[in-house]
């Protein structure tokens, strides 16, 4: 499952650019030591503080190490925590797991008067009436047709939730208190609904939200809804709404860097390791995964999904052993945008000879630009691992530059263009 080609129709001059870098590396090769300089550059970049930066280039085919400065150093991570979350949760499922959200009615159903409640059992699933995944459907809707089907007119109980999937606060006490008001910072809950937000702003109570929803749709359909408080008294299944694939949740949040998203399915991990659904088991579950997979968890610490947190920290080293591990998940490999074409790297090395031949995921903050992600060949196939945390960055637009030269020297030599874009991703 490749990537589909992207831009066919690209300038022949580009092409002709970017077939000179490839033959370049088919001659020459590319030796670990052969760029050492570059640390220098790197280090001593415009907008980059160096004792607070790190970056590698590793090879897939052998492991050998193209560039490497202190790879070691624990950074906070911004959005490339999200890596992290996905490929952890890949472990445990496939890519066609889908969230189930069940509906029932409780009590007894008589001359088309239910005598008790409409009980939804949320799941976590963070795509409910999402605008951001195509053809999902409207839950509300299927639910009021169901109730139809059933032979249902009047419901004498309420609309009940139920959110226990999820144990303990629906989002860190480490996040900045500005970041909550705002759709980019709503929480996680049991039952999450059009995206937990209102426009650019958050939605404390998506259930709530829910109901209000959910009782328009039965008026509509002549369904009198009385809101007693009524005992459930037995479950009689109503409907099973299931979710798209995970593996398409995960491309939009990696793509969009969806935060909800993200942490949904940082909580869903810990539900699938047999554990309750809480941030505190999900970073517990999830470090004890990396710790069996050996990878390297000196200075990690592990907070949310989203990388929303400052108090995340992770390293390189760190960052490169997840990425060298889901490199042969073509599922995986496809979530990252593709460089100056998609998602949060669309005007990252646009116009280059590397655009469309990498794939990362971007993390930005004030102060913070990090990239975790790939080397592709023809085929979207993984050939290099690329990590570049920056942490207490004073230029944005400057130390971009650095990356991307670094970049196109690495894989381009002295064929590689310094890019003009002076404009950043957009990335929380």
């Amino acid at each position: 499952m490749n990537r589909k080609l992207v831009q066919k129709d690209t300038a022949s001059a580009l092409i002709f650019f970017r077939t000179g870098c490839l033959l370049l590396l088919l001659l020459v090769g590319v030796s670990p030591g052969a760029f050492a300089d570059k640390v220098s550059d790197f280090l001593n970049g415009r907008g980059i503080r160096g004792d607070k930066s790190a970056m590698i280039v590793h090879s897939l085919e052998d492991g050998s190490e193209l560039f490497s400065v202190n790879s070691s150093l624990p950074l906070i991570p911004a959005s490339i925590m999200k890596c992290v979350t996905t490929e952890s949760l890949l472990h445990l499922v496939n890519p066609d797991f889908r969230f189930s959200t069940r509906v029932f009615v409780t009590g007894k159903v008589e001359d088309g008067v239910l005598s008790g409640n409409l009980f939804v059992e949320g799941s976590g699933d963070p795509s409910l009436n999402s605008r951001h995944v195509a053809d999902i459907g409207d839950i509300c809707v299927e639910i009021g047709d169901a109730v139809v089907k059933r032979g249902i007119n009047e419901i004498k109980g309420r609309i009940e939730v139920d959110e226990s999937v999820w144990d303990g606060p629906s989002y860190p006490s480490s996040w900045a208190a500005g970041d909550l008001p705002h759709a980019y910072g709503t929480a996680s809950h049991g039952l999450n609904f059009e995206d937990n937000a209102s426009g650019s702003r958050s939605v404390k109570n998506p259930a709530e939200v829910f109901k209000g929803r959910m009782s328009a749709a039965l008026k509509l359909r002549g369904i009198t809804l009385a809101g007693n408080e009524i005992e459930n008294d037995g479950f009689e299944l109503l409907l099973d709404h299931q979710s798209v694939p995970i593996d398409e949740i995960m491309r939009s949040c990696m793509m969009r860097s969806d935060n909800q998203y993200a942490e949904s399915l940082f909580r869903t991990f810990a539900v699938e390791s047999g554990r309750k659904g809480s941030l505190e088991e999900a970073s517990k579950q999830e470090i004890k995964l990396w710790k069996k997979e050996k990878a390297p968890m000196q200075g990690v610490n592990i907070v949310d999904g989203s990388g929303l947190s400052r108090q995340n920290r992770v390293t390189s080293d760190f960052m490169a052993h997840v990425l060298r591990k889901g490199s042969s998940d073509p599922y995986y490999a496809s979530f990252f945008p593709l460089a100056g074409q998609e998602g949060t790297l669309k005007r990252f090395l646009n116009g280059t000879p590397l655009e469309g031949y990498v794939a990362m995921k971007t993390g930005s903050m004030n102060g913070i630009q990090c990239y975790a992600g790939y080397k592709l060949d023809d085929d979207y196939v993984p050939t290099h691992l690329i990590v570049v945390m920056l942490n207490e960055m004073s230029d944005r637009a400057s130390a971009r530059k650095v990356v991307e030269k670094i970049l196109l020297d690495l894989f381009c030599g002295d064929k590689g263009e310094e890019t003009e874009n002076n404009e950043t991703e957009s990335d929380n």
